[in-house]
């Protein structure tokens, strides 16, 4: 049933293609930088990749500093020192430079460049967003080097809180990069088992925006898209890193997936969530050994749904089941684990991990509403890879 009244966003400005971020330093003038900040991680921040960021500002006139103190599932404490830095420096904009947690890092400190207020204040509850002052603000140009997130499409940045241990939404819509570079020449070193985990990340934003029950018709049909390209694109990937096409592909279905997932998402990140913060294991990965055990718990309300999903990818097998078996055998190809206990997570904390997953933003448009309970049953089984 079409609801009386809904509210939609697009995505911002996208710049795609290989080389194609040698037309940075343009872009960050073209939305008034003059001092850029370079946001990245340890892990980038002495690869020649950055360094040559920098350099390419510095010959355009645009004095580049650098901030690369982001941890894997990046904590308040790395955004309070980001915004230090930028202040320090005198820095006038943020280049938000690497996978996930960057991004998300980097947009936070561009939000918190001039605020007075704590971060914490504008977790996404209620009408925080409007706490911000947006004058305070600082543009953000961004370069993902992981096909997962999609987090340069986002207007959110998920970080964790290491007092609470929880990860908290920090959103606002000004959080949304002014201009995004997908450059898949950026992304062929990403090494194999990295490539599977941030593809199957994009692959489970892509699917719970499709399950989702929200209205949004056209963020459903981006999802579905965006799911046929990763079942195509991310096993080449995968095989071969060098694939530019797929690397470009797989890119784009992952903003794809950051796109339809204004629609919400469901169980998989209501887990994911509080598992990141309290094992800090990767976001990707987690998503990717739960998705199959959360579409069982889901296959009630999902099942038509899922059954013209598998008509559209063209699966051998039609139906829910026929779809249950595609992402098994997609994971088992990529080399993902099937259970939480192969990366060192057990079910003694399934109660605390429950009632963390039942309070996540991500629970309120899963198809169906889970107690804390069956949040922990659910979690339980994937521990134990109990289908």
């Amino acid at each position: 049933m079409t609801p009386a009244s809904v509210n939609w966003n697009y995505p911002t400005a996208v710049k795609v293609g290989p080389g194609r971020v040698r037309e940075l330093p343009e872009w960050c003038k073209s939305v008034g930088m003059t001092r850029p900040l370079v946001v990245t991680d340890p892990g980038l921040a002495g690869l020649p990749m950055v360094s040559a960021v920098r350099a390419a500002c510095e010959a355009a006139g645009l004095p580049c500093g650098l901030f690369r103190d982001i941890k894997g599932n990046p904590t308040g404490g790395n955004v309070d020192d980001g915004v230090r830095a930028l202040r320090a420096g005198g820095h006038d904009g943020v280049i938000a430079f690497g996978g996930g947690s960057a991004l998300d890092a980097a947009k936070a400190v561009a939000m918190m460049a001039g605020q007075t207020r704590p971060l914490w204040d504008f977790e996404d509850v209620g009408d925080n967003h409007l706490r911000v002052n947006v004058a305070g603000m600082v543009p953000v140009v961004a370069v993902p080097t992981t096909a997962g997130t999609g987090s340069e499409v986002g207007r959110a940045s998920v970080i964790t809180d290491e007092a609470a241990h929880v990860k908290r939404i920090i959103f606002h819509a000004r959080m949304l990069p002014s201009v995004v570079i997908l450059d898949a020449e950026l992304t062929v070193g990403l090494p194999p088992r990295l490539t599977a985990a941030t593809g199957m990340d994009a692959l489970s934003h892509n699917l719970e925006a499709y399950c989702s029950p929200f209205y949004h018709p056209m963020a459903a049909g981006i999802a579905v898209e965006g799911m046929r390209m990763i079942g195509e694109y991310l096993p080449r990937a995968v095989a071969d890193g060098g694939d530019l096409d797929a690397r470009q592909q797989m890119l784009v279905a992952s903003a794809m997936g950051a796109t339809a997932f204004q629609r919400g998402l469901g169980a998989m990140h209501a887990l994911a969530h509080p598992l990141g913060a309290l094992y800090d294991a990767h976001h990707g990965m987690l998503n990717a050994i739960l998705m199959p055990y959360v579409l069982r718990a889901n296959a009630a309300a999902i099942d038509e749904r899922i059954g013209a999903l598998a008509r559209y990818l063209g699966l051998p097998s039609a139906g829910f089941a026929g779809f249950l078996d595609w992402v098994l055998s997609l994971r088992a190809s990529l080399g993902i684990p099937h259970t939480l206990a192969e990366i060192g997570i057990d079910a003694g904390d399934a109660r605390r991990i429950g009632e963390m997953a039942v309070a996540d933003g991500s629970a309120a448009t899963n198809p169906i509403a889970f107690d804390a309970a069956q949040y922990a049953r659910l979690f339980e089984a994937a521990v134990r890879g109990t289908l």
